[in-house]
């Protein structure tokens, strides 16, 4: 279904000029991306590796390139073996246009709604997307962050670009500014992934499934972050706790942690390491369920897929394990994005004080100074100005 959506987000802009809709409100999806081709894997990594906000590095602007050169050919590979390309790009405009036409239905006041999509290390960049919405002439721009649970790896990262964007650039007067940067515990997120769960449950033979370990694994973060007060692991271990709660089975389950980067201690315990230990104490029947991600990408299509539920499982003995599906575009998911998104607009705030709060061992000028411009950008007094809609 999503080779059939638009290549690009220059091709939903020209349909809908020929159609003559002007959009009224922007919804600005952020995420990091994931290259289209191979070709684009080492400038991806190079952007990476560089970002002090995603990863730290001594002497960072010589190591970083030094490390972006010597993995490119090694992930070009991953990437051909899933099929040449990240479908992030694809999965992000399909639920952008699935979000934007139940917007459409359940809020006409605000619509036409038009989804433009933001990534931080391969194209459609920030920045283009920003002037982008500025020459469309959109009344209202919703960012909404496509991590749930927020970090300021991450979703930081993605934030800090648009005020990168807006350093040396007027905000535009025009356009009312808010954002949604995070909503890990938003009832119908944990119930997507529940039902992802029963899906895979069902694979297993009824006389063991009560039985079957459920793993939720997400992408791990660098200690030192959590040290300094970094929300992500709380937020991951709330959205896993509430979809065991709309789940209601009697499974075990834990919470573990993939993709680490450099030799730093990261959050444990690793999805490889989990899978292995708890195959020598019998458990050889799970299922992994990737709690953090929205969309495939080559970290649940690779990592998971082929690294753990094929290479690791049957190097550990494992008889029976299965992945749950990311969110996609799931008629659940769908209407979680609508309902985030509708909320938000009809009751704010504009900014919340969550995110205006900075880690208690912060010290980094540029989180201030971000901070400062999304209070700025959103209205100082961070309440949604709802006067546009009806009670």
């Amino acid at each position: 279904m999503i080779s059939s959506i638009y290549k690009g987000s220059s091709l939903i802009r020209r349909m809908s000029s020929v159609a003559g809709i002007q959009p009224k409100t922007a919804i600005v999806m952020l995420n990091m991306g994931g290259p289209e081709t191979t070709d684009q894997v080492g400038d991806y990594l190079l952007r990476i590796m560089t970002d002090r906000d995603m990863i730290q590095l001594p002497v960072q602007s010589k190591l970083g390139p030094w490390i972006a050169t010597r993995r490119t050919a090694e992930v070009q590979k991953k990437y051909k073996e899933i099929g040449g390309g990240s479908p992030i790009l694809k999965w992000t405009h399909l639920q952008g246009k699935l979000l934007t036409d139940q917007l459409d239905l359940i809020s006409p006041e605000t619509g036409p709604h038009q989804h433009y999509v933001a990534f931080r290390y391969v194209p459609p960049f920030t920045h283009e997307t920003f002037e982008q919405l500025e020459k469309d002439g959109v009344e209202r721009a919703v960012i909404f962050s496509q991590y749930p649970q927020y970090s300021c790896a991450t979703t930081g990262s993605s934030f800090n670009a648009i005020a990168d964007f807006y350093k040396n650039r007027p905000i535009p007067s025009n356009i009312e500014f808010s954002m949604i940067e995070r909503w890990a515990t938003h009832p119908l997120l944990a119930q997507v992934f529940a039902e992802r769960i029963q899906e895979k449950l069902l694979k297993f033979d009824e006389s063991m499934r009560d039985d079957v370990l459920i793993m939720f694994t997400a992408h791990s973060l660098p200690l030192k972050a959590v040290s300094r007060g970094d929300t992500y692991p709380h937020e991951v271990a709330a959205t896993v706790a509430l979809t065991m709660s709309q789940l209601g089975v009697p499974n075990p389950h834990r919470l573990v942690w993939q993709s680490k980067v450099g030799p730093l201690p990261w959050l444990q315990p690793y999805t490889d390491d989990a899978i292995k230990l708890y195959a020598k104490q019998g458990r050889k029947h799970m299922i992994l369920v990737p709690i953090a991600f929205v969309n495939e990408h080559i970290e649940t299509l690779h990592e998971l897929d082929i690294e753990y539920c094929d290479e690791v499982a049957k190097e550990a003995g494992i008889i029976q394990i299965e992945r749950a599906s990311a969110p996609n575009d799931s008629p659940t998911f769908i209407s979680a994005l609508a309902d985030v998104v509708y909320s938000h607009m009809r009751n704010g705030p504009r900014v919340s004080k969550q995110f205006l709060s900075r880690c208690p061992h912060c010290v980094s000028a540029r989180c201030e100074m971000s901070k400062k411009f999304f209070k700025e950008l959103c209205g100082a007094d961070t309440n949604l100005n709802t006067s546009r809609l009806p009670a």
